[in-house]
């Protein structure tokens, strides 16, 4: 959500004069984290070269791939925006290390937590560690932004972090009067509006980021939803908020030698994507041998390996089946497809924009509706097919996915995708207002 889960100072302890910073699989000798020394005397810091700007992405990261996907790919686009621009990302993902990391960026890894209900997050991994997993993020977060001193932050989705997590670096950058321009980007979509209403004014996001912060980017476009109406932003707040778009990824093509259709079935992170691979398969198994499909299913790296295990040892007799375990990249996949088969993440709706995908879309609906609401708004403008949770099933999934082969392949998108072009003009603005 876009928000914390408390407004008080995040721990104001640290973990000693140092910390590790990682790039891709490596491990690079400790830095020694010194405080910039015009901020030791109350001065602010000179400005820099606006070519060579320092930015931070800061990106909780819990449930899923979407999060630390949409930051390496503001990242990238940032690098080909500043070519000598120093990049640095902090983010719990687990995955990180899975993905190709662009040049020019680097990463620090937090200790990852998951979201067990709507506003509550635990450790992932060090669950007998609650309080120091949250001491450690809270200390590292702030060693690091006070260390690299970023001349633009932005910060993905909650304005305070997980559990106000990030509110001790905010105010210790206000007290050391740090010239830094500081963003909240969100998908436009977070959860039930009078339920998100509710966990904004409990965490005191308005507050936040009316105290700290310079804009506030939406990802995506009003025409579909709007936040600043469904989620009664106060005028300061509307004021400071930009709609940029949806986010349209790099497409490949490919060249088909025709064959039966090909079905791409894709859960995102996988963690709660077995029911929906099941449902499909077990609609293939009982398809009429006049309907031939070929079949391409990506598990997820957050999918159990037991499931996995299950799936394989079910179905794995099926001869028009490809089982993949996890592609960080799905570009050629989506380009062989002629439907795609998915859950209704962001990253994933966006894709299938940019790919100009027929698409059945099986969305998640707790512990938030952040897929559910925007896959009815898609389905109802005849986007893509919609199977609801309650009616998942062989028959119905199956049905769906046959219709959708049935339908013509969608001319463009009438969607908004050029929120990567708008970030740039948005940081280029920044940037020129910082160093000024």
């Amino acid at each position: 959500m876009l928000g914390s889960a408390n407004s008080s100072p995040g721990a104001q302890s640290g973990l000693g004069e140092k910390t590790t910073v990682r790039n891709d699989n490596a491990v690079v000798p400790e830095l020694a984290i010194v405080p910039n020394a015009s901020s030791q005397n109350g001065h602010s810091p000179r400005a820099r070269s606006t070519s060579q700007p320092k930015i931070l992405l800061y990106s909780h990261d819990t449930f899923g791939l979407g999060n630390i996907r949409r930051t390496l790919l503001l990242s990238e686009t940032l690098v080909d925006q500043y070519p000598d621009a120093a990049v640095l990302i902090v983010t719990g993902s687990p995955m990180i290390h899975a993905f190709r990391i662009p040049d020019r960026v680097d990463y620090v890894k937090i200790p990852c937590v998951d979201r067990t209900t709507a506003d509550r997050y635990e450790p992932r991994f060090l669950s007998a560690c609650v309080d120091e997993v949250r001491d450690t993020r809270s200390a590292i977060l702030k060693r690091t932004v006070l260390g690299f001193d970023p001349d633009l932050m932005i910060v993905d989705k909650r304005p305070g972090g997980v559990g106000g997590e990030l509110i001790g670096t905010l105010q210790a950058l206000r007290r050391c009067r740090r010239a830094t321009k500081l963003v909240v980007g969100v998908r436009d979509i977070l959860d039930e509006p009078e339920r998100t209403r509710a966990s904004f004014r409990g965490a005191q996001v308005f507050e936040t980021i009316e105290q700290y912060y310079d804009e506030v980017w939406i990802y995506g476009t009003r025409e579909i939803f709007d936040p600043i109406a469904e989620y009664e932003f106060p005028e300061t707040i509307a004021r400071k908020t930009r709609f940029c778009g949806y986010l349209k990824r790099p497409v490949t093509t490919v060249h088909r030698n025709g064959g039966p259709p090909h079905v791409l079935v894709t859960t995102g992170g996988g963690g709660d994507g077995s029911a929906m691979i099941e449902a499909y398969l077990e609609g293939l198994v009982s398809l009429p041998r006049r309907f031939a499909l070929q079949t391409t299913v990506v598990f997820g790296p957050e999918m159990a390996g037991e499931r996995r295990a299950v799936l394989r040892s079910r179905f794995g007799y099926l001869a028009d089946v490809t089982f993949v375990d996890f592609e960080a990249d799905l570009s050629q996949r989506y380009a062989e497809a002629d439907v795609v088969v998915s859950m209704a993440g962001y990253n994933t709706v966006c894709e299938l924009f940019s790919f100009g995908l027929r698409a059945v879309l099986v969305p998640r609906a707790e512990p938030v509706r952040e897929q559910l609401i925007p896959a009815r708004l898609l389905a109802e403008r005849g986007y893509f097919g919609l199977v609801e949770p309650e009616e998942l099933g062989p028959e119905v999934l199956l049905s769906r996915v046959l219709t959708a082969l049935a339908a013509p392949p969608p001319p463009a998108f009438p969607i908004d995708m050029e929120g990567l072009p708008r970030i740039r003009e948005h940081v280029r603005s920044l940037l020129e207002v910082r160093a000024g």
